[in-house]
């Protein structure tokens, strides 16, 4: 189980590098998995495009 949770530690810390999070290597080895999942979810729903404030809404559709 150890060994999945470093895994899962280390897949965060690389897509959290990959967005250019303003956090060094270093700050993010030091934080717990939460902390970082906390941290991907905010750098995910900032760029994804469902979120909740980029996603597109449809508006003046007729329903079938």
């Amino acid at each position: 189980m150890r060994k999945g949770v470093e895994g899962r530690r280390k897949e965060l810390i690389h897509k959290l590098m990959v967005h250019h999070v303003n956090m060094t290597v270093e700050k993010l080895m030091k934080l717990s998995l939460k902390e970082l999942e906390i941290e991907y979810k905010k750098v995910q729903t900032d760029c994804h495009p469902h979120s909740d404030a980029g996603s597109i809404h449809w508006i003046n559709t007729k329903r079938c």
